[in-house]
C-alpha cells in the first residue's frame, strides 16, 4: 500500500510503514539535529465550512472572514475560479478581480459599502462578468451585487489591499482551519516515527525581512545566527526568542501584528526580545515590525517551550567580520555586492569592521566598506561562563559579542605590566557589575578582570602581563576585581599603546 504525505508543501508517495528519516532522504529535506518537527494529521471539521480564507496576491496576503460567521454558497461554489484572477480595475474606493462567470442575480440599485467589505459585482449587470470587489473606503455604488450585498470582510492584509493595482493578481485562495479545530497535531524530534497517510510535516519556517527596519532585521539575524530560533517563552498568541533580551534596538516600523508577524521589543520589559505572533494583534508603540513568516507558520503554532526551530531568512545575513578579504569578495560576488578594502590590506588581513553595518543597508547601497586589521590585533579569549554571569553579560553587551564574532576593545592606558581597556559603548552606566568571582591570592598573567561597583572606576577592563598577588588585572584591589576569562596569546598585548583598538574573538 502507498501513503501520501506532504513535507514543507512538497507532496511525496511512500510505502506503508515508512519513517520520517526515509521521507527526508527521498525528498532531500535538510534536518538540523535537535530541532523540532511539526506534524498535522487531520481536522475536526471540513475545510469547506470554515469562515476564514487566505488570499495570496502578487503584493502579499489578505484574509477574509464571512460576515456573521455564516457560509456564503456563492463563495463556496466559485472561490476557486477566482484563484488566478487579475485586477480588472482599481480606484480609491474599491479594487476588483475578474471576471468570472457565475450564477449570481445582479441588482441595479446603488447601495452603501463600508471600508473592507467584500462583494460580488457584475459588470454590465451580467453574471457572466462577475468580479470579486474589495472596498477600500466607505462609498456608495451600484456594483451589480446580489441582494445580499457584502458577504465578507477583510480582517488582515489591509496594507496589501491598499497597494493593489493594475498588473496584480490573485495566485491562491485557501480556507483557514482554526488551529483549535485540529484533531491530531504533534511536535517531535524522532526521525524513526512511522508516517501515516495524509500527514503534513513542517521542518522549518521562513521569514522575509522588511526593508523599513534595517536595525531590527539585523537584530533578528543576530539571534538566528545558526538558523535556530529558540522558543524561550510562548503563549496562545506568540513565541519569543530571548537570546538578545536586554539588547537595545530602535523602533523603526509601525504595523499591525498579524499572525506570522516578526517584531522586536524596543522598550520596557522584554527589551530586545524577538516575538513571532500566532494570532492577529493590533499595532504597538513598543513592538517594531521587522519581518513576516512567509512559510511554515504551522511549525510555530505547534512549538512548545524550549523547542528549537529551524528558521531561514530572506535576505541572508551579510556579516564579514572575522573573514579575509578574499573570503568576503567570494561571498559578496555571488550577491552582486561590491567591496571597498580599507585599513591593513595584506593577504593575512582580517576584516574587523564593515560599513554599512546592517545587511539591509549593504543591499540597499550595493556595496560595503570593509576595514582590515593585522592578525596581531585579533585577541582570542576564553571566557569563564558560569563564574561571573553578570559581568560577562556586561562584557559581551559592551563589545557586541552576543551576536557578532568580533568586538572592538579600545586601549585606555598602558603602564608597567598592565594594559587597561575601556569599551566604547559605556554600558557601565546602566549595567550592574556586582562583585563576583573575585581573586583570593593570585591573579595569573593573561587573566581578564573587570572593575566592579565596589570601586569608583567600575567597568574598566584590564589584563596583567605577569602574575600578581596584590592587585587585579585592572589595577584594583582583589575585592574590586571580577575575573571573567583569559587571553589566549598574551604576546599580542606587548606593543599596545593608549588609543589603539584590538578586536576580541571568543574561543
Amino acid at each position: 500500500m502507498v501513503i501520501s504525505v506532504e513535507i514543507n508543501d512538497q507532496k511525496v508517495e511512500l510505502s506503508e510503514g515508512s519513517i520520517l528519516r526515509e521521507a527526508f532522504e527521498i525528498t532531500n529535506t535538510r534536518y538540523i539535529p535537535g530541532t523540532t518537527i511539526g506534524i498535522i494529521k487531520g481536522a475536526a471539521r471540513k475545510e469547506e465550512i470554515t469562515t476564514e480564507y487566505r488570499l495570496t496576491t502578487t503584493k502579499g496576503e489578505i484574509r477574509l472572514e464571512m460576515i456573521g460567521g455564516g457560509i456564503n454558497e456563492t463563495w463556496l461554489k466559485y472561490h476557486d475560479s477566482f484563484s488566478q484572477a487579475s485586477v480588472r480595475w482599481a480606484g480609491p474606493e474599491a479594487v476588483a478581480f475578474g471576471p468570472v462567470e457565475t450564477d449570481i442575480i445582479p441588482t441595479r440599485s446603488e447601495r452603501e459599502y463600508n471600508k473592507y467589505d467584500v462583494v460580488f459585482g457584475a459588470g454590465g449587470y451580467d453574471a457572466k462578468y462577475t468580479h470579486l470587489i474589495f472596498s477600500r473606503s466607505h462609498h456608495m455604488a451600484a456594483h451589480g451585487a446580489p441582494e445580499q450585498g457584502a458577504f465578507a470582510r477583510v480582517i488582515s492584509g489591509k496594507s496589501v489591499l491598499a497597494n493593489l493595482s493594475h498588473g496584480d493578481s490573485l495566485t491562491k485562495i485557501e480556507p483557514i482551519v482554526r488551529w483549535e479545530m485540529l484533531l491530531d497535531k504533534k511536535a517531535t524530534q524522532d526521525l524513526s516515527m512511522r508516517l501515516e497517510d495524509n500527514m503534513k510535516i513542517f521542518t522549518y519556517f521562513h521569514v522575509e525581512l522588511i526593508p523599513e527596519a534595517p536595525e531590527g532585521a539585523e537584530h533578528f539575524l543576530g539571534i538566528i545566527g545558526k538558523n535556530i530560533f529558540n522558543v524561550d517563552s510562548f503563549s496562545n498568541t506568540y513565541v519569543s526568542d530571548d537570546a538578545l533580551k536586554g539588547e537595545g534596538c530602535p523602533y523603526e516600523n509601525w504595523d499591525a501584528r498579524e499572525a506570522g508577524t516578526v517584531v522586536v521589543r524596543s522598550d520596557g520589559f522584554g527589551l530586545g526580545r524577538i516575538y513571532i505572533y500566532k494570532e492577529d494583534r493590533t499595532s504597538s508603540s513598543v513592538h517594531s515590525v521587522v519581518g513576516r513568516v512567509i512559510k511554515g507558520l504551522e511549525l510555530i503554532k505547534l512549538a512548545e517551550l524550549r523547542n528549537k526551530l529551524e528558521v531561514r531568512a530572506s535576505p541572508e545575513r551579510i556579516l564579514l567580520l572575522g573573514m579575509s578579504f578574499s573570503q568576503a569578495e567570494r561571498l559578496l560576488e555571488s550577491r552582486g555586492i561590491k567591496i571597498e578594502r580599507t585599513g591593513y590590506l595584506e593577504e593575512d588581513a582580517v576584516i574587523a569592521e564593515q560599513n554599512p553595518d546592517t545587511t539591509l543597508g549593504i543591499i540597499k547601497a550595493g556595496m560595503v566598506k570593509a576595514l582590515g586589521v593585522h592578525p596581531n590585533k585579533i585577541l582570542g579569549i576564553k571566557l569563564y561562563d558560569g563564574l561571573a554571569p553578570k559581568t560577562l553579560d556586561f562584557f559581551r553587551h559592551s563589545l557586541r559579542l552576543k551576536d557578532r564574532p568580533l568586538g572592538p576593545l579600545p586601549v585606555y592606558y598602558v603602564y608597567e605590566n598592565t594594559v587597561l581597556f575601556k569599551a566604547a559603548k559605556g554600558a557601565e552606566a546602566y549595567k550592574e557589575i556586582t562583585p563576583e568571582n573575585t581573586p583570593e591570592n593570585l591573579v595569573k598573567a593573561g587573566e581578564i578582570g573587570v572593575t566592579n561597583q565596589a570601586a569608583k572606576r567600575y567597568g574598566l577592563i584590564g589584563v596583567k602581563l605577569t602574575d600578581d598577588n596584590r592587585y587585579g588585572p585592572s589595577g584594583e584591589k582583589f575585592e574590586c576585581t571580577n575575573i571573567i576569562g583569559r587571553i589566549i596569546e598574551l604576546s599580542k598585548l606587548k606593543d599596545l599603546k593608549a588609543g589603539d583598538t584590538v578586536y576580541v574573538r571568543e574561543i
